[in-house]
């Protein structure tokens, strides 16, 4: 009888915490254009999971980008998922896997978003001691 009061309190604390992270994967979801304006990443929740987690796919690339990631055995650049299983961590802030196909590899990474504009990606190996990023922006639409 003690549980019947303890559950409900309990789902009522945790109620805001499952918003505000659905809330967040809203925040970043969008078209996305890295600094060298060679690659569109559209991110979104990713469709396999269940949960709130962050994916992004290639939907725009340059001639020379797809030329890359073919020299690394990735032949077909668009579609692919690079952005892979980013978990929300609070305060703008995701972590998970990111796949840089003219490397052919995958690196532990977090993304932090900087503004509504403005996304900062960053890959690391090492347990975190060589990291790069790379702050991308929003865009309204794929290039053309």
């Amino acid at each position: 009888m003690r549980y019947a009061l303890f559950i409900p309190l309990l789902v009522a604390l945790a109620a805001p915490a499952f918003a505000s992270e659905g809330h967040a994967a809203a925040d970043a979801e969008g078209i996305w254009l890295n600094p060298k304006h060679t690659v569109a990443v559209h991110t979104d929740v990713c469709a396999q999971n269940r949960t709130q987690s962050l994916c992004g796919r290639i939907v725009w690339a340059s001639t020379q980008a797809q030329a890359d990631a073919r020299d690394s055995d990735v032949p077909r650049l668009l579609g692919t998922e690079i952005l892979e299983d980013y978990r929300f961590r609070g305060h703008g802030t995701w972590s998970g896997t990111v796949f840089v196909p003219d490397m052919g590899r995958r690196f532990t990474s977090e993304i932090d978003q900087l503004s509504p504009t403005q996304l900062k990606v960053k890959g690391c190996i090492l347990g975190g001691l060589l990291c790069k990023s790379q702050v991308w922006t929003r865009i309204g639409q794929v290039p053309a």
